[in-house]
């Protein structure tokens, strides 16, 4: 009876420790939390083309395809730019070409938060 008991006790440890280990994908690699906000905000990105840029006043017109993030259909719409790093990003572009970017709204206003000229499909 007392080996019996061991042995239960024994799987039972076993059976424990298999699942607090992380499950590892077939391919052997983990992703890290990096690659996990990286498609994340892959998914959000909309299409947009951009129609005037006013880098004085920090702000840009966009003709935008859907934002999902934001629950908005695609229109036309001025967008302000608080980062001066993407600022001057978007300031190299030139109107009619085209990007991918993020936006959220913050107090009040849309705000471009992410942009990059779109790779041709």
């Amino acid at each position: 009876m007392k080996l019996f008991a061991t042995a239960l006790l024994s799987s039972l440890l076993s059976v424990s420790a298999a699942a607090q280990t992380p499950a590892v994908p077939p391919n052997g690699t983990a992703h890290s939390s990096s690659h996990h906000s990286k498609e994340m905000a892959n998914k959000d990105m909309a299409e947009a083309e951009i129609r005037k840029f006013d880098k004085d006043s920090k702000k840009i017109t966009l003709k935008h395809g859907p934002i999902k993030n934001l629950d908005m259909p695609g229109m036309t719409m001025v967008f302000q730019v608080k980062d001066t790093g993407l600022l001057d990003k978007l300031a190299l572009l030139a109107v009619g070409d085209k990007i991918v970017f993020t936006a959220e709204q913050q107090q009040g206003a849309y705000v471009v938060t992410g942009a990059e000229k779109a790779v041709a499909k």
